[in-house]
């Protein structure tokens, strides 16, 4: 009968000390948002890994804040890169109460979400929107660790006016709010350097057909396109131009469009090799731990690797790094630490400007010469 209540008591006191132990635990969500389906999946499901890589990381730190051991959990988001669906999306985190949000890929998903983040009070890092109207409003809680069109645009024309001495080109954009920032940027710089803008055509982010407006572009016979939107489309544009003779013409394209998957969208097309792109960032081995980290992306996620992952990476552990040091997950207790973020990443060491931006975001030129992505 003694023995029966010993062991009656100690099965109790286990199970409070266990449960005192579950009390303890906290966990923590973090949403992540950006195309899982459509034509622009590619994109998301790469943000997407480089931010599970990132949470995966997190829970094998045993990470305590406020006395409580913290598990991260991501709540990942399909926007289908559609502004509206961005924005039903946005309000859904914020209903969620997520302590912060990761994304969204898009700058037309990220605009208009970073409006419903602000006025909920949650913290929005994107790795990828370059569109340079996302600061603009002063939201205190938009921020973006990548460099903007205004850096990608301008170099690309600095590059096609001081290094190949062009004289004509003709712009394409998409009508999204990053096509038409970026094509706006190079074409403004473009003009200011001397070169002239022969011809102005438009097209869609769901179109695949652009004989038309090349075979316009052609009559007029420029030294270059530049194209300001994403892969699915600069692909099928590089393989209508071989088709139709243009194969002198260099192709200049922002970050949408500088991806491993051109290669494949192209047919490895002959014009290819008249790519010249810019991607916010350094190259992958000029990053502080760029190969070493692809390296455990490719054995998480062989073949999946795009273009974003490695600031999606950093955006969610430079979060982290913010409420560690607030002690708190609450977002109006650690977004002021975010904002004096001075956080080294595998990309680069982060340090924002008031309006959210990065200081001195480093950015790369690409070549595609013999149908491989290769930093100039």
């Amino acid at each position: 009968m003694q023995l029966k209540l010993k062991l009656t008591v100690l099965a109790a006191a286990v199970a409070a000390t266990a449960g005192v132990a579950l009390a303890q635990e906290q966990v923590v969500k973090i949403g992540h948002v950006a195309p899982l389906s459509g034509p622009q999946a590619h994109y998301g499901k790469d943000n997407e890994n480089g931010a599970r890589m990132a949470i995966e990381e997190l829970n094998t730190q045993g990470i305590s804040i406020g006395g409580k051991k913290i598990k991260f959990e991501l709540q990942a988001e399909d926007d289908a890169a559609d502004p509206k669906q961005g924005a039903a999306v946005a309000q859904k985190l914020c209903d969620s109460h997520v302590a912060g949000v990761i994304g969204h890929l898009n700058s037309g998903t990220t605009i208009p979400a970073s409006k419903i983040y602000n006025d909920c009070g949650i913290p929005m890092v994107t790795g990828s929107a370059t569109n340079p109207n996302l600061t603009k409003p002063g939201y205190k809680t938009t921020f973006r660790i990548i460099a903007s069109d205004s850096t990608l645009g301008a170099g690309l024309a600095d590059y096609a006016a001081e290094q190949l001495k062009l004289k004509t080109v003709a712009v394409i954009d998409d009508r999204t709010a990053y096509g038409q920032g970026v094509a706006e940027v190079f074409k403004k710089t473009a003009i200011a350097k001397g070169i002239k803008v022969v011809d102005e055509q438009f097209t869609t982010d769901k179109a695949t057909d652009f004989m038309a407006i090349l075979t316009a572009i052609k009559a007029k016979n420029p030294d270059a396109v530049f194209y300001g939107g994403m892969d699915p489309q600069a692909g099928p544009m590089l393989r209508q131009m071989e088709q139709l003779g243009m194969v002198r013409m260099k192709f200049f394209g922002g970050d949408g469009a500088c991806t491993i998957e051109l290669i494949r969208l192209s047919g490895n097309a002959k014009t290819l090799d008249n790519v010249i792109c810019a991607e916010g960032g350094a190259s992958l081995a000029k990053m502080p731990g760029g190969l070493a980290w692809k390296a455990k992306y490719d054995a998480k996620y062989p073949g999946q690797y795009q273009i974003y992952a490695p600031y999606v990476f950093d955006a969610t552990m430079l979060m982290v790094d913010a409420m560690k040091r607030a002690n708190s997950a609450d977002p109006k207790v650690y977004l002021n630490e975010l904002a004096k973020s001075n956080f080294k990443g595998v990309t680069t060491t982060i340090v924002f400007e008031p309006n959210g931006e990065m200081k001195n975001p480093p950015f790369t030129l690409y070549s595609f010469k013999g149908g491989k992505k290769t930093p100039l």
